[in-house]
Parts: C-alpha cells; sequence; structure tokens
C-alpha cells in the first residue's frame, strides 16, 4: 500500500513541483497551499507524513504544528519543517517538537533520504 504525504507550502510553484516529484518516486501525495486546508487534508486523509513550509501568511508552519500535537489522531503523524529562514529554523524546530527540516533551497534527493527516515520506501523505484 502506498504511503501518504501532506505537503503544505504557499509557494504554489515548489508545492506543484514536488507534487510530482513525490509521485514520481511511488507516494501518494496531497497539496494545500495554506495552514487551515492542510489540516483539512490531514483530518480526511490522515497521511503517513507532512512535509510544512514554517513561513506562510495566516497560519504559519509552528501553528499549524501546535494544532496537529494537540490532536489525539493525528500527534504522531512525522512532520518535515522546511524553510528559507536559514537562521532561525533550528530554534524553531526544536521548540515545536520537530527533529528534521530542510533548508531552502534543497536538494530533491535530501528531501527523500528524509522522507524514508520517516516512512517506507515508496513501492516505485523511480526514486531519482
Amino acid at each position: 500500500m502506498k504511503k501518504t504525504i501532506l505537503l503544505i507550502d504557499d509557494e504554489s510553484f515548489l508545492l506543484k513541483v514536488l507534487l510530482v516529484r513525490l509521485k514520481h518516486w511511488g507516494y501518494d501525495a496531497l497539496g494545500a497551499e495554506n495552514g487551515p486546508k492542510g489540516l483539512e487534508l490531514m483530518r480526511k486523509n490522515r497521511p503517513d507524513l507532512v512535509i510544512l513550509d514554517k513561513e506562510m501568511p495566516g497560519m504559519n508552519g509552528e501553528e499549524v504544528i501546535r494544532i496537529i500535537r494537540g490532536d489525539p489522531e493525528l500527534k504522531t503523524i512525522p512532520i518535515i519543517m522546511i524553510s528559507a529562514d536559514v537562521e532561525n529554523i533550528d530554534a524553531s524546530a526544536k521548540a515545536c517538537g520537530i527533529v528534521h527540516y530542510l533548508t531552502k533551497p534543497f536538494e530533491p534527493e535530501d528531501l527523500l533520504d528524509m522522507i524514508q527516515l520517516n516512512v517506507a520506501p515508496a513501492e516505485n523505484e523511480n526514486y531519482i
């Protein structure tokens, strides 16, 4: 059975590119352009992993994480935080209880490595 990954990022181009890449790697991929839509998708689909942007308008990534961690149905879902905020992402990740994060820009292979640390490898062998 394919693993489902939810990507939440307000950058529409990056969202589209990563959704295509995730599908190419053999994962079911869902995308949301903001925190509230991402939370709605999480509750409906219960993904195996969430990739979440730190900086988004309205509800930022840290706020989304607090809601996830406070929800008994969602709190165990692993989260990878991504951000262009190189200087503050480490402190933010630790404050939110996130241990995996990537700084933008990042190599797709680095994201795949992090995904595979958190969920089983995809059935599809088209990794790169």
